[in-house]
């Protein structure tokens, strides 16, 4: 059979949109519906709010229990989970195409007919603090929140995403309904869909579950994030030190996010990467040290991690200054741009034989660009990227009064502040 894919996008009358890839080699459909909003919308005094509703979802409507929910999709061979971000929060469910009425009746009686059971919120208030309490026990992880809370400087791209235990424990159903109410309505859903499926079928049974959602959703602060440039130090008692060197990076949107793919890719995103082979292979001074982009829709953040011994704190964070001052110093050989460049578009065509990952990307697209950005024009843009492009972005990102630095564990303020004056100098 041969593979054949096709774009389709309609605008229900009340605004929401039906994005739809149809793949016709396959026998699943993913199918999801992504509501532009999570913690960045919230407050510190409501903190966890988005995480929460997106539990509280899957605790009973008007017609189906929890259980009911559970079992209706494991009873047909899918899976159904959902996420929450900064930015998106989304529900989404992976099922065999003949299935597909069921996926969107239940995806529909969730976000319209959920009770918000007060016995059932107290339940999961005790869930949820033990994700938080995980999450504290895993450092490699809390670092990451931390770090975050410190760089974006009162911004709410600071806040976690599961809230505090004190937001938590404190929730009102008040407070979780309102949100709810403000946020989760017509022109804030966009429902995507890839698989074994037709198009004007989608829409007809959107129409028919969502099309008479009402209500116009809460405008959301715009304020743009201003990062800081700080030294921050948990004190715990660990067996390794846990380390966080971040800067800012370009947004979602932005075209310098290509130059800064492979950046991270050169930097700490691959095994063959300079820091990864410096640092761990060569040296032996941690088992777990990379880079990371995150992109934001008007902002971005790119981070170095390692986790190394108290003793070898300094040593990492020199070497990891010594590829930052490569970076903006030295043009990259062509050899090693190349390897970049097709380690990124491999990546990204292994990515779409997931329909999964071609639903997220549908919704993605949608809600950063308001179009279908082909596989086509990414590669594009990632083969025009030069080592001139590179070495201007490192320039600009790796600016000394932009670095931040965290560590978690036994090392002194003194000591990060020594080494972040060596990464400033």
């Amino acid at each position: 059979m041969p593979l054949h894919t096709m774009y389709n996008k309609t605008v229900l009358d009340n605004g929401i949109k039906v994005i739809s890839e149809e793949i016709n080699h396959v026998r699943s459909v993913s199918i999801g519906v992504w509501v532009r909003c999570g913690s960045r919308s919230e407050n510190d005094a409501i903190n966890g709010v988005a995480h929460f509703i997106e539990h509280m979802l899957f605790k009973g409507t008007k017609t189906r229990s929890a259980f009911d929910i559970a079992s209706e999709i494991d009873s047909v061979g899918g899976v159904m989970n959902a996420s929450t971000g900064k930015e998106l929060t989304a529900f989404y469910i992976k099922i065999p195409d003949y299935h597909l009425t069921i996926a969107i009746n239940l995806l529909a009686d969730i976000l319209r007919n959920s009770l918000f059971d007060p016995e059932e919120i107290e339940k999961e208030k005790s869930v949820v603090l033990q994700e938080i309490h995980m999450t504290e026990d895993t450092p490699d992880d809390y670092i990451h929140d931390f770090f975050e809370k410190t760089f974006w400087n009162g911004h709410p791209l600071g806040l976690s995403v599961l809230g505090t235990k004190e937001t938590v424990t404190n929730f009102k159903r008040d407070d979780i309904t309102k949100f709810f109410t403000e946020r989760y309505m017509k022109k804030n859903l966009v429902l995507t869909a890839a698989g074994n499926l037709k198009h004007d079928n989608l829409v007809d049974l959107v129409q028919k579950s969502f099309g008479s959602l009402d209500g116009e959703p809460v405008k959301e602060d715009s304020t743009k994030p201003m990062p800081s440039s700080k030294v921050a130090v948990v004190k715990k008692d660990l067996e390794q030190e846990h380390i966080i060197i971040g800067t800012i990076a370009p947004s979602s949107i932005s075209l310098s996010r290509y130059p800064a793919f492979l950046m991270n890719i050169i930097l700490g995103g691959s095994m063959s990467s300079r820091l990864f082979q410096e640092i761990r292979e060569k040296r032996g001074l941690a088992y777990s040290i990379r880079s990371f982009l995150t992109t934001y829709r008007d902002a971005g953040m790119l981070g170095i991690y390692a986790g190394t011994s108290e003793n070898k704190v300094k040593d990492v964070i020199s070497l990891i200054r010594k590829e930052l001052d490569s970076l903006k110093k030295d043009f990259l050989t062509e050899k090693e741009l190349q390897s970049a460049k097709e380690l990124v578009k491999g990546n990204l065509l292994l990515s779409m034989e997931s329909t999964d990952n071609r639903m997220t990307r549908l919704a993605r697209n949608e809600i950063f660009f308001g179009r279908n950005v082909s596989l086509e024009e990414i590669e594009r843009n990632i083969e025009t990227v030069s080592r001139e492009d590179i070495r201007n972005l490192a320039e600009e990102i790796f600016n000394p009064d932009i670095i931040s630095l965290t560590t978690m564990g036994s090392v002194s303020k003194k000591d990060i502040t020594e080494c972040l004056e060596g990464v400033r100098s």
